[in-house]
């Protein structure tokens, strides 16, 4: 498969829009002297409706085309189911080498560090941490925003936003504590911000690693994966971080809106 320069770029820069986000949750942690648990549940049970809808309706179907166009439909059927779950193994070998108490996705309050709960050396080591598992954990996405976004760029934009939304506790995550260890905005926002680079880098080493041998089987079986990683963001990490800031019907309000959102979306351009 052949692809104009224009669309990897805008590929790229929907994967650079989605990875930087963090910087919108440095953002929000400075200004704020309290977590908006309302609006973080809503959005985050949103990007979930989203993914999870996008995954299901959208991409497993056109993987699963792609492959039963390329080696038949048994084997085409049976590729595609492998390669889904094979994508959510990935993702969750990836969340078990994260130690939980670093885990990106742990709640976080601005409040909570504010208040000084852990000492200056444990909050410094919890953003640096918090920092490098982001970066780890933002490479497969990278490479599941960039590959949706290649193959169909209004497809790319709702994951893209989906993925944005889910990034921004990640930015106040890593740049809460690193603010209240040093005191240092700056430094706080810039660990913030470059450890959402991981996600354009994620979409670089893919597109040199595997677009020379994009076919229809390598296609139908990446895009099963990243539809499979999706699925597992949704229901291991943005549904149950929605619920933990104690608004749980505000996250499945979230999660309907997102699925209306994104089947409205796809509807209008048929």
């Amino acid at each position: 498969m052949d692809y104009e320069m224009p669309d990897v770029l805008l590929a790229f820069g929907l994967t650079l829009f989605a990875g930087l986000s963090t910087g919108i949750g440095s953002a929000i942690a400075f200004f704020s002297k309290h977590t908006n648990t309302k609006f973080l549940s809503l959005a985050l049970g949103f990007s979930a409706g989203v993914m999870i809808y996008v995954s299901f309706i959208e991409i497993f179907s056109k993987a699963r085309e792609s492959l039963v166009d390329a080696i038949g439909l048994h084997l085409g059927s049976w590729v595609t189911v492998v390669s889904f779950f094979g994508g959510m193994a990935l993702i969750a070998i990836i969340d078990k080498l994260i130690p939980e108490q670093e885990n990106p996705h742990e709640v976080m309050l601005v409040e909570d560090a504010a208040s000084g709960r852990k000492k200056k050396s444990k909050l410094m080591r919890m953003g640096l941490l918090t920092a490098l598992a982001i970066a780890i954990h933002n490479f497969p996405e990278g490479l599941a925003t960039f590959t949706a976004a290649l193959s169909n760029p209004k497809l790319g934009v709702a994951i893209a936003v989906a993925i944005a939304i889910h990034n921004i506790p990640e930015g106040i995550a890593v740049s809460v504590p690193i603010f209240y260890a040093t005191k240092d905005k700056r430094k706080a926002f810039r660990l913030s911000f470059l450890s959402g680079l991981a996600e354009p880098i994620g979409a670089i080493v893919g597109y040199l690693l595997l677009m020379p041998f994009i076919n229809g089987v390598t296609f139908g079986i990446l895009f099963a994966a990243v539809a499979g990683i999706m699925v597992f963001i949704s229901v291991d990490e943005l549904l149950p971080a929605a619920r933990e800031y104690g608004e749980h019907h505000l996250s499945i309000y979230g999660l309907i809106a997102g699925m209306v959102v994104m089947s409205v979306s796809l509807l209008m351009f048929i």
